[in-house]
């Protein structure tokens, strides 16, 4: 369907038509005019204007008095006609926009006028219709604001319908293209409406008088509730393709607007649309292109609408389509935004040995999903888990895109292993590489649920506070270090104790720090909210974590979202000594045959006999291809949690590939049984070599 942009507004007399505000629902004023006595005047409006009186102490003007020029009708900006009393032995004028008619007709007419303007005569709880061009200016301005006041696609459509009615009409359809064009983008494929809203005055009213809640969609007493299409498709060169082209609104009854109806409305439901024009169809018109349709539609025993009635409609179109425009339009932002949020966080954090985790993110508002704070947990090797939570300067796109490299460029660091201080220091090099006012605040903590022992390294970044099992909360004591992106600064870490049932709680200042408390108020405040929420599950028992995440965002007041928040909870386990075997080996041939002794012994211990003839395969494989390379002792190490876990560390820096062995190959099938019998296996590299490890379900 091709548009041709035209433009509905049509100069009136008096108006400039340059000025298009100025030229809609605006009445011609008639300059005031001293008439002379005994001249009467023709009135603007058809009827006889009555004469001027003198006033006191002035001489009236007669057929052979001169007027003066005071009193001449292109007179003073500020002159005030006279005021004078009627007389009542002189015929009076008309009724307002009547021309004079003879006899019983000019009874008639004139009695229509005064109902009109009364509105008596009309059914009772029916709204008087308007009766001059004030009041549809009145009505279209507080309508537009109704409808401006949407933010999205639905708060527009329901702005429409409900200024629309019961004001304007007794009832609407809206109809919407499906899909809705996005921006600049054209769409392939015919041009569909689907009706997206319909909206009519109920037949009772509440005790207080106002209008009960109407089903939708049931305009049942216009007889719209037998429309069963709403879809349509419209069709090139059809009648309907050409009234939305034509972007004018047209009553019901005109010829184009009964060709297109039955398209509109299915075949044999045109009949339902009261005729006499007691409907407009009117075309929702966006920046580009005609997006849909509205219908309005008076009962047949109101009054029908009128010429001026058209530009009501047209304007009440041109709003409601800009605001569909502009609704899409943000609709697929906050797609965009929620789309690169998503990405740029975790969608589900790692299921780590001896640690539990739980993650929250709020943005700093409704209409900024995006910003520049991040978390992360990224599982090492030895069962260990850092810990990453980050705060980029601003919460904007360029935010969350510079958030976004640090969050890649943190991953890849603890891929390799590198102490806490080592990480924060190759993300500050990073940081300068992206620009020089790239600004932002990270804590980079290891848990090893072994040691239970957890090293942090801070830049910038408010202290993490730590929630023990007794329900004393401290805040660790943790050099603070300069912000990623200064330069030239190093890093300290340290290492502390993580004793089991102790949560770790990591966050942005947004929680924190805001425009009514600094951020040590509000790290205080987080401490004693973390200690009284533990004293309702008892000393013994910490509070479940999702729980407690939720606890925490509730110390938030209407007034303390000044930034995005991004919070993580890492609820300390550990893995118990009993659970844990570990050896070293010296590089010889007799390696192997001692790592299946040992692994041996340490399944019989935990009562795991049913593998030991999968574990003594692959230990023995993976133990083979370590000794033949590593020129220092190998370490083998079992874990025992809900999987059996096997680790096999050496100082070969040279990860291993799995690949098909050849028939006539000697060797090259370790790997291949590794990855046939073991529920997962892997390699990661170390800053002191590699670790070669694999799992089995117990």
């Amino acid at each position: 369907m091709t548009e041709h942009p035209t433009s509905y507004e049509r100069p009136q007399p008096g108006a400039d038509p340059a000025e298009a505000r100025g030229a809609l629902l605006r009445t011609p004023q008639p300059q005031p005019q001293l008439q002379t006595q005994g001249q009467p005047q023709p009135c603007p409006r058809g009827g006889t204007a009555l004469p001027a009186q003198a006033r006191a102490g002035e001489t009236p003007s007669g057929p052979g008095t001169s007027t003066s020029k005071e009193h001449s009708v292109n007179g003073p900006e500020h002159a005030q006609p006279t005021s004078a009393e009627p007389d009542p032995h002189r015929p009076r004028p008309a009724p307002e926009g009547i021309p004079p008619q003879p006899g019983a007709e000019a009874e008639r007419l004139a009695a229509a006028a005064q109902e009109r303007r009364t509105g008596r005569g009309l059914p009772p709880g029916r709204p008087m219709p308007m009766r001059r061009d004030g009041d549809r200016l009145r009505f279209v301005g507080a309508a537009t604001r109704r409808i401006a006041r949407g933010i999205d696609l639905d708060e527009i459509v329901m702005g429409l319908c409900r200024a629309t009615v019961p004001t304007f009409s007794d009832a609407i359809l809206v109809y919407l293209r499906d899909p809705l064009p996005v921006g600049d983008e054209r769409p392939v494929g015919p041009v569909v409406l689907r009706l997206r809203r319909t909206d009519r005055i109920p037949e009772e009213r509440d005790t207080d008088g106002g209008f009960l809640p109407v089903p939708e969609p049931d305009p049942a007493d216009l007889g719209l509730a037998a429309l069963t299409a709403d879809l349509c498709e419209v069709r090139p060169g059809g009648a309907l393709n050409e009234v939305l082209r034509g972007v004018r609104p047209v009553f019901a009854d005109s010829p184009a607007a009964r060709a297109a109806l039955p398209e509109l409305l299915g075949e044999g439901n045109e009949s339902l649309v009261p005729g006499a024009q007691h409907a407009i169809l009117a075309p929702l018109r966006g920046r580009r292109r005609v997006i849909g349709a509205a219908l309005f539609l008076r009962r047949p025993e109101r009054l029908a609408f009128e010429a001026d009635d058209l530009l009501v409609a047209a304007q009440l179109a041109t709003h409601s389509a800009l605001g569909i425009d502009k609704a899409v339009l943000y609709g697929r932002e906050a797609y965009i935004a929620d789309e690169l949020q998503r990405t740029m966080l975790p969608e589900n954090l790692p299921s780590a040995t001896g640690v539990r985790l739980a993650s929250r993110y709020l943005p700093a508002a409704e209409t900024a999903r995006v910003g520049g704070d991040w978390y992360d947990a990224i599982p090492l090797p030895g069962s260990r888990v850092a810990l990453v939570v980050g705060d980029v300067m601003g919460h904007s796109m360029t935010s969350a895109a510079i958030m976004g490299q640090l969050r890649t460029t943190a991953q890849t660091l603890a891929g390799l292993d590198l102490p806490p201080q080592e990480v924060l220091h190759h993300l500050d090099e990073q940081a300068q590489r992206l620009g020089s006012d790239r600004m932002a605040t990270c804590l980079y903590a290891v848990y090893d649920p072994v040691s239970h022992r957890i090293t942090i390294a801070n830049a910038g970044h408010p202290p993490p506070v730590l929630l023990h099992l007794g329900g004393h909360a401290e805040v660790l004591r943790v050099p603070a270090g300069a912000p990623i992106g200064v330069g030239g600064v190093d890093f300290e870490a340290v290492e502390l104790d993580a004793p089991a049932g102790a949560t770790l709680l990591l966050y942005t200042d947004g929680l924190v720090e805001s425009r009514l408390r600094d951020v040590w108020t509000g790290i205080e405040q987080l401490r004693e909210k973390l200690a009284a929420t533990a004293q309702l599950t008892g000393p013994d028992h910490p509070p479940p974590l999702e729980a407690l995440c939720d606890e925490v965002l509730d110390m938030l007041g209407p007034g303390d979202r000044d930034d995005d928040i991004a919070l993580l909870a890492a609820r300390f386990d550990g893995i118990a000594p009993s659970d844990v075997a570990y050896w070293f080996l010296e590089p010889e041939d007799a390696a192997p045959g001692r790592a299946r002794r040992l692994a041996r012994r340490a399944l019989a211990r935990w009562g795991l006999e049913e593998l030991t003839d999968s574990v003594e395969l692959l230990v023995s494989e993976v133990v083979t291809n370590a000794v033949r390379y590593a020129s220092r002792p190998v370490t083998l190490r079992l874990l025992r949690t809900d999987v059996l876990r096997c680790e096999v560390g050496d100082d070969v820096p040279q990860l291993p590939r799995l690949r098909q062995a050849r028939a006539t190959d000697e060797g090259g099938r370790g790997l291949y049984l590794v990855n046939r019998l073991a529920r997962r296996w892997g390699a990661t590299r170390l800053s002191t070599g590699k670790v070669v490890w694999f799992e089995l379900n117990r």
